[in-house]
């Protein structure tokens, strides 16, 4: 990647254009590279808040951020609600005897909690995290306030939409007032999970661009276009550690590309709704890669006069089984809720219970929840490939993206049958086979491999037997079957 002038010259062309056009009018493009890019979610707490174990509540969740598996108190009355538990199984999994003598008694203790959490369902041998649905709802403090960024996304102005910062009215964006106040992903952009997205992001995992261009003034023009997309460059950093501006980034014209119309007005770029809005998805480990697919989707784009940032939203509806999915399988659910301290489970009902978007006529429900996602831009050369080109893969990393497809398509198939669904094989789900090693020590270790469930998995085919081998060191030759 090349560092180049900022400035761009049509001369020929203005040229043409002398004597016959106005003076602002000429071809112009102005691309940019992603720095930050998160989940639209406002915050507006006190920062000398304090009342025991209770995150700062905010204007936005009066009852504070969640605190699920925080401590032992709260594994135990997630645990508890199962009736099928001994009293036993409960007080051992809260403190199970012994761990302070292991090696790493935090982890140890942490994926004990994990895989009881993980085995929650109406029955035994029901993995929750899978199945969701098979549990109870732990409830998910939910956002209260009517302020919150987006878009209105269907045209309408309903009592329970949100206004905008700006006044705005009808603004859906129920992502917000069902995940707002989930400890993780709540903050302006200094929450965990987004904190660890973006850093990933800009370490080399993906990179996301965006080209404006027109023909008029970039501040104001009525026949804009915006393509944002999927660039197999990684992302520049300068010596400060931020995003450096004004390198080349290629945009991919593959899965992961929209080109929208727009319109530019005081340097706000405005697209128009597309049926289908394709971008990269947010994601910290490369399983959770992959496309957003906004349906209904749009973009909107706040432009510096002097084109060296811009900042704005993109949102649309997505189907709330993959953001189930995206976030609670980028490891497995376990660790996610004990790291993290969300509970998926409550995660999933409450997206369930604020879709608003994607109609099924089938079901006669909606697949989708109404979202928006932040975006800070740096600027940049955002160029065409000199040759046609699909988004990469990472060889060494598609069989644990397979298994998370895999795990995604289980969800949706139970979520829609209500037929518990086995976990596929190749993740690491329930903290498998992650607890059986970190036990190693364990006064309890028995007792906890005897009571607590863990997926099962048919039993891998044996290699056949090669008919002929040649010794030393001699390639093997297998004789293969007619």
């Amino acid at each position: 990647m090349i560092l180049k002038q900022r400035l761009m010259v049509c001369a020929g062309l203005a040229g043409l254009m002398a004597g016959t056009a106005p003076a602002d009018a000429a071809p112009w493009v102005r691309g940019y590279v992603v720095a930050q890019y998160e989940y639209a979610f406002r915050y507006g707490g006190r920062s000398d808040y304090s009342r025991g174990a209770e995150v700062e509540p905010g204007v936005d969740c009066p009852h504070g951020s969640t605190v699920a598996m925080a401590s032992p108190e709260q594994t135990r009355a997630a645990i508890a609600r199962q009736k099928w538990r001994s009293a036993q199984e409960i007080d051992w999994v809260t403190a199970p005897p012994g761990v302070d003598k292991v090696k790493t008694p935090g982890l140890t203790r942490r994926h004990i909690w994990a895989r009881a959490m993980s085995y929650r369902g109406y029955t035994r041998g029901i993995e929750t995290y899978v199945n969701p649905w098979a549990t109870d709802d732990p409830g998910l403090p939910q956002v209260t306030s009517r302020i919150g960024d987006g878009f209105n996304l269907d045209g309408k102005i309903k009592p329970n939409d949100f206004i905008s910062p700006d006044g705005e009215k009808g603004i859906d964006n129920a992502l917000y007032r069902a995940w707002g106040c989930d400890a993780p992903w709540r903050g302006g952009g200094n929450a965990t999970l987004d904190l660890r997205a973006n850093d990933k992001m800009q370490e080399g995992l993906y990179t996301m661009v965006v080209r404006v261009s027109g023909n008029k003034n970039p501040m104001n023009d009525d026949d804009a276009v915006l393509e944002i997309g999927y660039s197999p460059d990684t992302i520049v950093k300068d010596a400060r550690g931020g995003v450096a501006a004004d390198y080349s980034y290629r945009i991919l014209n593959s899965a992961l590309y929209t080109r929208l119309k727009a319109k530019v007005h005081n340097g706000v770029v405005e697209t128009e709704q597309a049926e289908h809005l394709h971008t990269p998805r947010i994601a910290w480990f490369y399983d959770q890669t992959g496309d957003t697919n906004f349906a209904q989707g749009k973009v909107r784009l706040n432009m510096s006069a002097d084109g060296l940032a811009a900042s704005g939203l993109i949102g649309g509806y997505r189907n709330w089984r993959d953001l189930y999915a995206e976030n609670t399988f980028a490891q497995d659910g376990g660790q996610q809720g004990t790291r993290e301290h969300e509970d998926a489970v409550a995660l999933y009902y409450a997206l369930r219970r604020n879709a608003d978007g994607m109609l099924n006529p089938a079901t006669g429900r909606y697949d989708g929840i109404s979202s928006a996602y932040r975006l800070k831009l740096s600027s940049a050369y955002v160029v065409d490939p000199d040759r046609p080109m699909e988004v990469p893969k990472l060889a060494q990393e598609e069989e644990r993206k397979a298994a998370f497809e895999g795990i995604k398509q289980a969800v949706i198939k139970g979520a829609d049958s209500r037929v518990p669904q086995a976990v596929p094989p190749g993740t690491t789900e329930a903290s498998y086979p992650a607890l059986e090693h970190e036990m190693d020590g364990l006064a309890s270790r028995d007792y906890f491999l005897k009571t607590l469930d863990r997926p099962h998995y048919p039993p891998k085919p044996k290699a056949k037997k090669p008919d002929q081998q040649v010794r030393n060191d001699a390639p093997v030759i297998v004789a293969q079957d007619p």
